[in-house]
Protein backbone atom coordinates (compact mmCIF):
# COMPACT_ATOMS: atom_id res chain seq x y z
CA UNK A 1 0.00 0.00 0.00
CA UNK A 2 1.16 3.48 -0.78
CA UNK A 3 1.70 5.95 2.00
CA UNK A 4 0.09 9.38 2.10
CA UNK A 5 3.43 10.96 1.21
CA UNK A 6 3.79 8.69 -1.85
CA UNK A 7 0.24 9.46 -2.97
CA UNK A 8 0.86 13.20 -2.68
CA UNK A 9 4.09 12.92 -4.67
CA UNK A 10 2.31 10.91 -7.36
CA UNK A 11 -0.43 13.55 -7.60
CA UNK A 12 2.18 16.32 -7.95
CA UNK A 13 4.03 14.37 -10.65
CA UNK A 14 0.80 13.72 -12.52
CA UNK A 15 -0.12 17.41 -12.36
CA UNK A 16 3.31 18.40 -13.73
CA UNK A 17 3.11 15.82 -16.51
CA UNK A 18 -0.34 16.99 -17.57
CA UNK A 19 0.81 20.62 -17.60
CA UNK A 20 3.84 19.76 -19.75
CA UNK A 21 1.69 17.70 -22.11
CA UNK A 22 -0.77 20.58 -22.45
CA UNK A 23 2.03 23.07 -23.09
CA UNK A 24 3.47 20.81 -25.81
CA UNK A 25 0.02 20.41 -27.36
CA UNK A 26 -0.26 24.20 -27.54
CA UNK A 27 3.03 24.56 -29.40
CA UNK A 28 5.47 25.26 -26.58
CA UNK A 29 8.88 23.65 -26.69
CA UNK A 30 8.98 21.87 -23.33
CA UNK A 31 12.08 19.68 -23.05
CA UNK A 32 11.76 16.21 -21.62
CA UNK A 33 13.42 15.73 -18.26
CA UNK A 34 14.54 12.18 -18.92
CA UNK A 35 17.50 11.41 -21.11
CA UNK A 36 17.28 8.76 -23.75
CA UNK A 37 14.60 7.46 -26.01
CA UNK A 38 10.90 7.81 -25.35
CA UNK A 39 8.57 4.85 -25.73
CA UNK A 40 7.07 6.45 -28.83
CA UNK A 41 10.52 6.84 -30.38
CA UNK A 42 11.37 3.24 -29.56
CA UNK A 43 8.08 2.06 -31.07
CA UNK A 44 8.95 3.84 -34.34
CA UNK A 45 12.20 1.88 -34.72
CA UNK A 46 12.19 -1.03 -37.12
CA UNK A 47 12.97 -4.53 -35.86
CA UNK A 48 16.42 -4.42 -37.47
CA UNK A 49 17.37 -1.56 -35.13
CA UNK A 50 17.40 -3.91 -32.13
CA UNK A 51 20.02 -6.40 -31.00
CA UNK A 52 17.19 -8.88 -30.39
CA UNK A 53 14.71 -7.98 -33.16
CA UNK A 54 12.12 -10.69 -32.44
CA UNK A 55 11.80 -9.53 -28.83
CA UNK A 56 12.52 -5.86 -29.67
CA UNK A 57 15.15 -5.75 -26.91
CA UNK A 58 18.25 -3.56 -26.76
CA UNK A 59 17.92 -0.79 -29.38
CA UNK A 60 21.08 0.02 -31.34
CA UNK A 61 20.08 3.46 -32.60
CA UNK A 62 23.14 5.40 -31.40
CA UNK A 63 26.46 4.98 -29.60
CA UNK A 64 24.90 5.38 -26.16
CA UNK A 65 22.41 2.58 -26.81
CA UNK A 66 25.10 0.31 -28.22
CA UNK A 67 27.21 0.77 -25.08
CA UNK A 68 24.13 0.06 -22.98
CA UNK A 69 23.34 -3.09 -25.01
CA UNK A 70 26.85 -4.40 -24.33
CA UNK A 71 26.66 -3.54 -20.64
CA UNK A 72 23.27 -5.20 -20.19
CA UNK A 73 23.76 -8.13 -22.54
CA UNK A 74 24.06 -10.60 -19.67
CA UNK A 75 20.77 -9.34 -18.18
CA UNK A 76 18.58 -10.18 -21.20
CA UNK A 77 16.37 -13.13 -20.34
CA UNK A 78 14.18 -15.41 -22.41
CA UNK A 79 16.46 -15.71 -25.44
CA UNK A 80 18.36 -18.69 -26.81
CA UNK A 81 22.09 -18.98 -27.45
CA UNK A 82 21.37 -18.72 -31.18
CA UNK A 83 19.51 -15.44 -30.54
CA UNK A 84 22.49 -14.21 -28.53
CA UNK A 85 24.90 -15.14 -31.34
CA UNK A 86 22.86 -13.12 -33.85
CA UNK A 87 22.44 -10.23 -31.38
CA UNK A 88 26.17 -10.14 -30.65
CA UNK A 89 26.91 -9.84 -34.38
CA UNK A 90 24.45 -6.93 -34.62
CA UNK A 91 26.02 -5.26 -31.59
CA UNK A 92 29.55 -5.62 -32.99
CA UNK A 93 28.40 -4.20 -36.32
CA UNK A 94 26.74 -1.23 -34.57
CA UNK A 95 29.83 -0.74 -32.37
CA UNK A 96 31.99 -0.54 -35.49
CA UNK A 97 29.55 1.94 -37.05
CA UNK A 98 29.69 4.22 -33.99
CA UNK A 99 33.45 3.66 -33.41
CA UNK A 100 33.06 1.89 -30.06
CA UNK A 101 35.81 -0.42 -28.80
CA UNK A 102 34.52 -3.77 -27.55
CA UNK A 103 36.83 -5.64 -25.19
CA UNK A 104 34.96 -8.95 -25.24
CA UNK A 105 35.67 -11.25 -28.17
CA UNK A 106 32.59 -13.37 -27.50
CA UNK A 107 29.31 -12.66 -25.71
CA UNK A 108 29.94 -15.58 -23.34
CA UNK A 109 32.67 -13.52 -21.68
CA UNK A 110 29.98 -11.08 -20.53
CA UNK A 111 28.23 -13.78 -18.49
CA UNK A 112 30.91 -14.00 -15.82
CA UNK A 113 29.04 -12.83 -12.74
CA UNK A 114 25.88 -11.95 -14.68
CA UNK A 115 22.32 -12.46 -13.49
CA UNK A 116 20.73 -13.94 -16.61
CA UNK A 117 20.81 -17.64 -17.22
CA UNK A 118 21.83 -19.05 -20.59
CA UNK A 119 19.26 -21.36 -22.20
Amino acid sequence: MATTKQKEAAKRNLKKARAAQSDRAHGEDVPRRAEGMSTAEENRLSDKDFAFPEQRKEPLSDAKHVRNAIARFDQVEGVSDADRDRAWKRILSAAKKYDIDVDADDWRELFKGGRAKKK
